[in-house]
């Protein structure tokens, strides 16, 4: 038996997330549908995570066992022949049996885009959450400082949520500007369903003078102090999951 681990980018507008979901087509389903014409035989898809419907990926991982002997390239150049062109895999290697995509990860990173400016882009649109409004950088700089470090994230969860702990390790949060483009570029060692969501909700919330940076502090450390809104899905990808 061969394990293989693939890094695969995709547009996620056109699905309603990874995973396989009753009410529509996911990446997952896609990518075992070209695998299984490929080997002709079905394999199942083994993730990194989740992602919701619309978010994106540059560096999603799943990994699939098969008895087939192929070249790795059958699973870069040959799937992406079989793939839309909203999905592609990027890199392909054969990794040990016991490779486990999520357990075996040691942390990731996510980028959460803004465009900030006067008049909508139409190359952005799902992409990047537009806001007509003059962002304060420095406040919501500020703000992002209290995410770093181990705290209770209770705040940044969707109501849906079923993690069986709240705790998690945020190690930095960066905003940078490219343009009119504000990104907000988060790495931990793991995140709740819409985490990082919400987390830049609240902290264009900030940038819009409704809230004061510490209110995320207040959100970490006192109970029933609600966090700002759930930004769109469009505006976040996944970039990578670190080994």
């Amino acid at each position: 038996m061969h394990t293989i681990k693939l890094t695969i980018e995709y547009d996620g507008t056109a699905y309603v997330g990874w995973q396989f979901q009753p009410n529509g087509l996911a990446v997952q389903q896609v990518l075992e549908s070209a695998l299984a014409r490929l080997l002709g035989a079905r394999v199942n898809l083994y993730s990194s995570g989740r992602t919701d419907a619309g978010v994106h990926a540059k560096g999603m991982i799943a990994s699939f066992t098969t008895e087939r002997s192929l070249p790795l390239s059958a699973y870069t150049d040959g799937m992406n022949c079989l793939l839309p062109p909203d999905i592609a895999v990027i890199s392909a290697a054969e990794v040990a049996a016991d490779f486990n995509p999520r357990h075996d990860a040691k942390g990731k990173h996510y980028r959460y885009t803004i465009l900030s400016a006067l008049r909508r882009s139409p190359l952005s649109r799902t992409s990047a959450w537009y806001l007509r409004e003059k962002l304060q950088l420095e406040l919501m700089r500020q703000g992002a400082a209290f995410f770093v470090g181990e705290h209770d994230f209770s705040a940044f969860r969707t109501s849906g949520c079923a993690a069986k702990t709240t705790l998690r390790r945020v190690d930095s949060v960066e905003i940078s500007t490219s343009g009119d483009l504000i990104h907000i570029d988060v790495t931990g060692s793991g995140f709740m369903r819409n985490m990082v969501r919400i987390m830049a909700g609240t902290l264009v919330e900030i940038g819009k003078g409704k809230m004061p940076p510490e209110h995320i502090g207040r959100c970490l450390t006192e109970s029933g102090v609600k966090a700002g809104p759930t930004a769109p899905p469009h505006g976040l990808c996944l970039m990578e999951v670190y080994y």
